[in-house]
């Protein structure tokens, strides 16, 4: 829980905007919390000389093996840099180029240097689990900047790509640095992303708006078969992003391959908040988003439960939001379905680097400036949990190779991002990602405490087996904290969007499901991974499946929307909110 300041007003405001101006030099994040992991590593490093003398001797043995791998490479032939002491290549140095004098040998002392680096901040007694990881990270930000693969010097394959094409690529590239940086200063799309048009390209599922607030649009789908499953399927997505990363182009879009296998389907549209809705908080998304969103459907199809299904922080209110409506007794959901959302926030992975106390003082301090939390903030966290593959990769491809990766709609949604109000982002970091007030029944809704464990109905949860953002084994904990008599669990290939957005043709991906009912012994998740059924494909076909067996027939389509009930057709999907920027 957070402690209640005893500062006076001017006393904490003044020390807000001071926090608020370092986190504008350090690119938001806190440097106490990275100097705190490292002084608790030197100090518990001073009191264990066992440790330091291993260090000294793995220092000794590693430059040793540098020193023998030049001598081996100068004597001449191809020698592969990967040949080394921990067994492992790395796929950056895979190419026949680099095993060429003296690449390979830079190749070579930069994989012992950071082997050593990471051996010594691991296994020194007394330092924090916490620090340890936090420290791994910091390193890890530290070895893929400084990766030989990076500078166009030390790049076998940079250096002949320059000398072919006479110093072009490197004149592109200073376009292409150019010209990136106009569209950030200006706030512009990147290049490419105008091809994925919201409305013409992207989000093109015929639908309908038929209700909307101040804080979401409600889109209902036109049917594409002559009847439909009886119980329609309300899609809350997350407000950290864009709904149609659900309704990307055609053959990548869930909602239009469950519109086309028969479903009813509205989707939640959030809108992009602006210092306006600086006091906008978590409850006022329960009440405003997810019940009046509820509301509306059970009025335009009356007399049936609804399906509801929720992604990533939206699946997080979901969970929130179906633990509420079961307290007070409310039985409107026939089912309830996660992707990739955390409920227990123990060991939320690594966006817990991020998520401490020193740098969420430093957050709380930048979005309370501005009311808001910039998108690019958001986006800038997440690119570092995978830098060398968001951040350096494109560096080299755009700026020293001058090429450009083409655009995919995938990466259009996720550079059309949002704003998240100071009032409830503070609220989630501190109270669901800090406090795990969720897990353990602290967390209200209206002013009384939801529980998960109230919780009945049948549920259907995915995880992805590569999510830096909502580990599978993080997301799995919810089966600990429900009383589903129903509860099915799947395991998908990919990541935290790429893993979720899987067309229904895709036989590159995988997936593990099992079901379990509430008699059946609790299993562990590697137990559970190696009791589940694995199926290649798309998993999508699985979800479809499932619902479609919870549902009580089909019947005739509804109509869209419903005015005489006050719903009425407001505009054409995608709607509004969806293009505020």
């Amino acid at each position: 829980m957070r402690k209640k300041s005893s500062q006076s007003p001017s006393t904490r405001d003044f020390d807000r905007e001071f926090r608020a101006q370092v986190a504008q030099m350090t690119a938001g994040l806190a440097p106490t919390a990275f100097s705190t992991a490292w002084a608790d590593w030197v100090m518990h490093l001073a009191l264990a000389p066992a440790k330091q003398r291993e260090l000294q001797q793995d220092t000794l043995m590693r430059a040793q093996d540098t020193w023998a791998f030049a001598l081996r490479a100068l004597a001449g032939g191809a020698v592969s840099p990967g040949d080394g002491l921990d067994g492992a290549a790395d796929p950056r140095f895979a190419t026949a180029d680099w095993s060429q004098f003296p690449f390979n040998v830079y190749a070579r002392a930069y994989q012992n240097a950071a082997a050593l680096l990471k051996d010594s901040v691991r296994d020194v007694d007394g330092v924090t689990e916490y620090h340890d990881q936090l420290l791994e990270f910091a390193l890890r930000m530290l070895l893929d900047a400084s990766s030989p693969s990076n500078c166009l010097a030390t790049n076998p394959e940079l250096l002949a790509l320059t000398q072919a094409e006479t110093g072009q690529n490197l004149m592109r590239g200073l376009e292409h640095r150019a010209e990136d940086l106009r569209r950030t200063l200006a706030g512009v799309a990147p290049v490419g992303a105008d091809e994925f048009e919201v409305g013409k390209h992207v989000a093109v599922t015929p639908g309908k708006v038929v209700f909307r607030n101040e804080l979401i649009e409600l889109i209902q789908y036109a049917p594409a078969t002559g009847d439909v499953h009886a119980e329609p399927i309300l899609i809350v997505p997350a407000w950290i992003m864009k709904y149609y990363i659900l309704d990307l182009s055609p053959r990548n879009s869930m909602i239009r391959y469950l519109v086309d296998q028969g479903h009813t389907v509205f989707a939640m549209s959030w809108k992009n908040p602006d210092e306006r809705d600086r006091e906008t908080g978590m409850d006022d998304y329960v009440r405003k988003g997810l019940f009046a969103a509820l509301d509306a459907v059970t009025a335009i199809v009356p007399d049936r439960k609804v399906h509801a299904v929720g992604y990533c922080i939206g699946g997080t209110l979901l969970a929130i939001g179906a633990a509420a409506l079961a307290r007070d007794g409310d039985e409107r959901l026939a089912s309830v379905t996660l992707f990739a959302a955390q409920t227990d926030f123990t060991e939320p992975g690594e966006l817990a680097f991020f998520i401490n106390p020193s740098q969420l003082a430093m957050l709380e301090a930048s979005m309370h400036r501005k009311g808001v939390l910039e998108s690019r903030q958001m986006g800038g966290a997440f690119a570092l949990l995978r830098a060398r593959d968001l951040i350096w990769q494109p560096v080299v491809t755009n700026y020293l190779k001058g090429k450009r990766d083409p655009m995919i709609d995938l990466m259009a949604w996720n550079a059309d991002g949002t704003r998240m109000p100071w009032r409830m982002h503070s609220e989630y970091l501190y109270r669901l990602f800090l406090d795990n007030e969720l897990a353990t029944n602290r967390f209200p809704v209206g002013g009384r405490l939801v529980r998960l464990s109230d919780i009945r109905a049948p549920m259907f949860v995915v995880g992805t087996e590569a999510d830096h953002v909502a580990p599978w084994k993080s997301v799995y904990k919810i089966d600990n904290l429900v009383r589903s008599d129903d509860f099915t669990f799947l395991l998908t290939a990919g990541g935290h969007n790429a893993g979720i957005v899987c067309g229904p043709v895709h036989p590159k991906r995988h997936y593990r499901i099992k079901t379990r009912r509430l008699a059946d012994p609790h299993l562990a998740p590697e137990e559970w991974f190696d009791e589940a059924a694995r199926h290649d494909g798309s998993w999508w076909p699985a979800l479809h499946r499932w619902l479609a067996q919870r549902s009580s027939g089909r019947v005739k389509p509804p109509a869209m929307g419903a005015a005489r009930r006050g719903h009425p057709v407001i505009e054409d999907a995608p709607g509004a909110y969806v293009r505020q920027r």
